[in-house]
């Protein structure tokens, strides 16, 4: 296999880590011909994970990502959702013909609310066959620090899900196969908007007592909102059986790619999503906390693309939504959560 990395931040560069620690030649498309530069003299990115060192030898950078998608056979798509479309244009169904994708992209496109699977079959004629994604618990800082972490790699093709996800695997990654490719999908977006409100709960001055009910709830609402789009394995501890060889149970992807991911993202201080909502706690605007961070927390569209699919849904996300309100709304953080409070059981 033949990788192609599209993004220059800094879960594209944690999964390029990956496969070139796994001895890959990789085709990576970068935006900026200034960070190429600096990549090519200083062997390292500049901006996001510098720790992670890179032989560039073994790195065919380019700021043309025709060339990268047209030298590679499996392409991983690492940008913000928001710039996804941006990013792409272009490119022709001609390009991505015999190619397989792999996103890694937490969000939504939010011009027209849908995940990344639906533009690249609207657009390009690309297959729910040929389309896989990648998701955690896993942040790409402990990547780059190379401590123990895990990646879920989904598609309906779940044998090429596992021969994609052996490429990942070396000793401080561990994965993980599942063909719920739409489930995981709405679970990225949805935990990166609890994890927003974990932050805002945090900059509020809510202490672990309360953090630990409102991720639970939250936890519930999502498998709420999933069980809409008929994903699988939602509630915790229930198996289809065990592996006749291994005898280990099968996966229960509501302890690792659900619950594990919420979790993460809405404990960690590496987690951009709750360090935004940390900042709208404390009184920042949504402006202003986007200036400080520098970086794209993806629960900020999330939280509005979620709620305008929710409109014909009807799934009960009372705190999802009320998360939209506070960034959207102008509602204030404390108001908002004085009436979550009133809905966790």
């Amino acid at each position: 296999m033949r990788f192609g990395v599209i993004g220059g931040g800094s879960w594209a560069t944690a999964l390029a880590k990956i496969l070139a620690d796994k001895g890959h030649v990789i085709n990576w498309w970068i935006r900026n011909e200034e960070t190429i530069a600096f990549f090519r003299k200083k062997s390292h990115n500049p901006q996001y994970l510098s720790s992670a060192r890179f032989d560039t030898s073994r790195l065919h950078l380019s700021s043309d990502v025709r060339e990268v998608v047209r030298q590679s056979d499996v392409l991983v798509i690492a940008i913000p959702s928001a710039y996804a479309a941006s990013s792409l244009a272009g490119l022709t169904a001609a390009d991505w013909k015999g190619k397989k994708v792999v996103s890694a992209i937490k969000g939504l496109l939010p011009d027209s609310n849908i995940l990344l699977n639906y533009y690249m079959q609207q657009e390009y004629g690309l297959g729910l066959e040929d389309y896989f994604a990648v998701l955690g618990p896993c942040h790409a800082e402990e990547i780059a620090e190379e401590k123990l972490s895990y990646l879920t790699f989904s598609g309906i093709d779940t044998q090429t899900a596992a021969l994609i996800a052996e490429q990942f695997s070396t000793d401080y990654i561990n994965t993980v196969v599942n063909h719920d490719i739409l489930g995981v999908q709405y679970a990225a977006v949805l935990k990166n908007i609890y994890a927003l409100g974990a932050g805002i709960a945090h900059g509020l001055d809510y202490g672990d007592n309360f953090l630990s009910v409102y991720i639970a709830n939250a936890a519930d609402e999502m498998a709420s909102f999933l069980r809409q789009f008929g994903a699988e394995h939602i509630t915790v501890g229930e198996h289809d059986g065990e592996d006749p060889l291994t005898h280990r149970k099968t996966p229960n992807y509501a302890a690792s790619v659900y619950l594990g991911d919420l979790l993460v993202t809405c404990y960690s201080l590496h987690s951009r999503n709750r360090r935004f909502g940390n900042m709208i706690g404390r009184g920042y605007s949504v402006k202003s906390a986007e200036l400080e961070m520098n970086m794209v927390a993806e629960g900020y569209n999330a939280a509005r693309c979620i709620c305008l699919i929710n409109q014909s849904l009807g799934a009960p996300i009372p705190i999802a939504e009320t998360i939209y309100k506070i960034l959207w709304e102008d509602v204030k953080p404390s108001q908002g959560f004085s009436f979550i409070e009133t809905v966790l059981v």
